[in-house]
C-alpha cells in the first residue's frame, strides 16, 4: 500500500523520511517544490496536487501548520477528499483545533473516508530521530489498522478517545509546555539577577522534582543564547489560541495559558515570532534588564 504524506515542513520532511527508510512506499506533495523534490531524491514519489496523492493511496497523511491549511488541503479544490476512495483513511498529524477536526471528519465520512486525528509532540529534534509522541482521536479499529505506520515516526502512540480527543491532547500538552517554559525564564532570569549563575541552578534541580524534559531540552539553548527554532514561537502562539478558543467554548477558565500568550504575543511585536519557543526568556528578560547566559548575567 502507498502512503501518502502531505506537508514537508520542519516536521513533515523528516517524519516522510522515517517512513521512507522504514521501507514505506510514498506519493508526496507540498506547495514548495524544493520540498518535494528534497524527497523525490530520497525514495519519495512526487504528487501533483493533494487528489493527486490520495488519488493513489490507501493512506494519507497531512501534517499542516494550522486548521485552514488542513480544511484546503483535504476539503477544498484539489483536496485529497476530491481523489480518495471509501475505504482511505487520513490521518491528519497537525495541530489543530479540536472542532476544525470534527468537522473535516464528518465532511469525509460522508465520502466513505476514515478520519484519525493525531498530532504530535517532540519538535524537529524528535521528529527527526522517530521518538515523537503521538495523541490520536478516533475510532479503535482505524488506529490498530495504522499504528504500525505511526510508530515508524514516533516512539509511542496512545489512542485519546474519539475524533478530536487527540488534539484536545495536544493542547493540553502545549499547555504545560508553555507554562514550564515561562517558569523556567523567570527562574532562570531570577537568578542571573541576583548574581547565581544559572547553568549551576539547572545542573543542581534537573534531577529533583522541578526536572522535566521541557526544562532538559530547552535550559542548554538559552544558556548558549540559541533561539534557532525547532518549534517558532509564532506556532506555539497558534496552538495557545486554538488551547483559549477551546477552553472558552467547553466553560474552562485557563488564566496562565492567558498570560503566557500575552507574553508570546509581544515578542512576535518585537519581530522575534521565528525564534523557538525557548525564547520566551528574551521577554523576562527585558523585564529585569539582565541576561541569562552560561557564568551568570550577560
Amino acid at each position: 500500500m502507498n502512503i501518502g504524506f502531505i506537508g514537508l515542513g520542519i516536521m513533515g520532511k523528516p517524519m516522510a523520511k522515517n517512513l521512507i527508510k522504514a521501507g514505506h512506499k510514498l506519493v508526496v506533495y507540498d506547495v514548495e517544490e524544493a520540498r518535494i523534490a528534497e524527497l523525490v531524491a530520497a525514495g519519495a514519489k512526487a504528487g501533483s496536487s493533494a487528489k493527486d496523492v490520495a488519488g493513489q493511496c490507501g493512506l494519507v497523511i497531512t501534517m499542516l501548520p494550522n486548521s485552514p491549511h488542513v480544511k484546503a488541503a483535504v476539503l477544498g479544490r484539489n483536496g485529497v477528499i476530491e481523489g480518495a476512495a471509501p475505504g482511505t483513511v487520513l490521518v491528519d498529524m497537525s495541530s489543530i483545533a479540536p472542532l476544525a477536526s470534527r468537522e473535516i471528519a464528518a465532511e469525509l465520512a460522508n465520502k466513505g473516508i476514515e478520519m484519525l486525528d493525531a498530532p504530535v509532540s517532540g519538535g524537529e529534534p524528535k521528529a527527526i530521530d522517530a521518538t515523537l509522541a503521538i495523541m490520536v482521536g478516533g475510532k479503535q479499529a482505524v488506529f490498530e489498522k495504522v499504528k504500525d505506520v505511526l510508530l515508524k515516526m514516533g516512539s509511542s502512540a496512545v489512542l485519546c478517545g474519539d475524533i478530536g480527543a487527540g488534539n484536545v491532547t495536544k493542547l493540553a500538552n502545549q499547555v504545560i509546555v508553555a507554562l514550564n517554559i515561562a517558569a523556567m525564564s523567570e527562574a532562570f532570569v531570577l537568578a542571573a539577577k541576583a548574581g547565581v549563575d544559572p547553568e549551576r541552578v539547572f545542573d543542581a534541580i534537573k534531577g529533583g522534582l522541578a526536572g522535566s524534559a521541557v526544562l532538559n531540552a530547552k535550559a542548554p539553548m538559552v544558556l548558549e543564547g540559541n533561539y534557532k527554532p525547532g518549534f517558532r514561537i509564532e506556532l506555539h502562539i497558534k496552538d495557545l489560541q486554538n488551547a483559549l478558543d477551546t477552553a472558552h467554548q467547553t466553560g474552562v477558565p485557563i488564566p496562565l495559558t492567558s498570560q503566557v500568550m500575552e507574553a508570546m504575543q509581544a515578542l512576535k511585536v518585537d519581530g522575534k515570532q521565528g525564534h523557538d519557543h525557548g525564547g520566551l526568556i528574551q521577554f523576562y528578560e527585558r523585564l529585569a534588564g539582565v541576561k541569562v547566559r552560561k557564568g551568570g548575567a550577560a
